[in-house]
């Protein structure tokens, strides 16, 4: 594979005048792209996804052998927590089932219920409007920043009124949301920060990690994240009565350090087990290492992408001091493809096997939120009045734009060599030289 450098991208005009870098010379990008009937330049995986060997598989073994399979009566649960709080530089952790039972543990804790308001994201994964939901409280939409993909924390301070009751703003990607910004509105209007970080392992702000700003951070170890364990989850934070609360919530009301905190509210079981306390901990071994290698790979091809007339990689607030790369998002502007649908141009790069798709769509549009805001529950505790001005309130233009253009290349690409990272942006090339062919096609 030749050699695609940054240098080597040239924006001459049009799509016929780019071309790569090979050893000084400006040559075109060979061949068709594959929807055109050319070769796939991705001709092997780009990367194998979670990464094991036998210390997991020990790591199993010996839980399955103690007998000791459940939080309570084994130490790989606690041996976690402790070891992911110290990572994270906060007083504690509390391991979950899942990123989803973090976010709704912490929302529990908090106190939300019926009748509140709770801020977040609308570009997101859609368990954090679901914990929303599950509390009966309503979701309100902050739209988006069009050029980070991150909710936009200038427009958080207008969406607060007197039922706001927490925030959840999204760490998106490996990315970190504007943490100044969201940090201020919250400490002037007393407002507790849910930090769902839960794509965003090892990320920081300003050299502290992401997760460890907010009243909590949420993180998801589920199959695809950069720490996993196939699913599971964890909060994090520095509040000791926070803690208890969510302690209790997560066992069934059951309190653990503290007495006051047994039989005092209400809860669920959101435990995580044994087995997967015993898997991250090996995990953990290569976060790091493999974190650096997924940065490299995801810089590198950022720096290409940001060489391609229409492709516009997510940029990063200046308090960003990692970006550890759950995937890289892009926006695509097809005037710059012959107009090309997202959708035609997505079906080529998946014809040259590039591990890319389309992202999420745009949750304040979602039916089951609408027939959830319609169900019998929130139709007896809101007034026809204030869902109505909640419809009105989640118009979100500036996210409907970005759900429009926004690409995502995999997260698994990115452990992959630098010779994918270039097989990728000459893809892209190769698809914006044969534009108008690939759109009629």
């Amino acid at each position: 594979m030749s050699n695609l450098t940054r240098r080597g991208m040239l924006a001459a005009g049009s799509a016929a005048g780019l071309g790569l870098a090979r050893g000084g010379a400006v040559k075109l990008a060979p061949g068709k792209p594959a929807l055109l009937g050319g070769t796939p330049l991705f001709a092997r995986p780009s990367g194998s996804w979670p990464i094991f060997d036998e210390k997991e598989e020990k790591a199993l073994a010996e839980v399955v052998r103690s007998g000791h399979w459940f939080r309570g009566n084994g130490d790989n649960v606690k041996r976690f927590e402790e070891t992911y709080a110290q990572l994270a530089g906060t007083k504690h952790c509390l391991a979950t089932s899942s990123g989803t039972a973090a976010l709704q543990t912490s929302l529990a804790a908090l106190g939300v219920g019926p009748g509140d308001e709770v801020l977040l994201a609308p570009y997101t994964f859609v368990a954090t409007l679901n914990v929303i939901l599950n509390m009966y409280a309503l979701p309100v939409f902050v739209d988006s920043d069009i050029e980070t993909a991150q909710i936009d924390a200038r427009k958080i301070d207008a969406a607060i009124t007197k039922n706001t009751v927490a925030m959840i703003p999204v760490h998106l990607a490996g990315n970190v949301a504007d943490l100044d910004e969201i940090m201020k509105v919250a400490k002037a209007r007393k407002i507790p920060v849910v930090e769902d970080t839960c794509q965003s392992h090892l990320s920081e702000w300003r050299g502290k990690k992401a997760g460890s700003y907010g009243a909590t951070g949420c993180f998801s170890f589920q199959a695809s994240k950069n720490l996993n364990c196939g699913e599971g989850g964890a909060i994090i934070t520095n509040d000791d009565d926070l803690y208890e609360k969510c302690f209790a919530y997560h066992w069934n009301g059951t309190g653990q350090h503290n007495k006051n905190y047994v039989d005092v509210m209400h809860g669920t079981k959101f435990l995580m087990t044994e087995f997967q306390a015993a898997v991250l901990s090996t995990q953990l071994e290569r976060l790091e290492k493999q974190t650096q290698h997924r940065e490299q790979n995801a810089r590198y091809l950022t720096s290409m992408l940001k060489e391609i007339p229409g492709i516009h990689p997510a940029a990063m607030y200046p308090g960003c001091t990692r970006n550890v790369y759950h995937g890289l998002i892009f926006r695509y502007n097809k005037e710059h493809f012959a107009g090309m649908p997202k959708e035609k141009f997505l079906k080529a790069l998946g014809a040259e096997h590039v591990p890319a798709g389309d992202g999420y769509d745009a949750l304040n549009k979602r039916r089951y939120l609408k027939n959830a805001l319609n169900s019998r529950g929130y139709q007896r505790i809101y007034s026809k009045q204030r869902l109505a001005q909640l419809e009105e309130r989640n118009q979100l233009p500036v996210n409907d734009r970005l759900c429009q253009e926004v690409v995502w290349v995999s997260p698994a690409t990115f452990v992959s060599d630098r010779a994918h990272m270039e097989q990728i942006a000459e893809a892209i090339l190769r698809i914006q030289k044969h534009a108008g062919e690939v759109a009629r096609a």
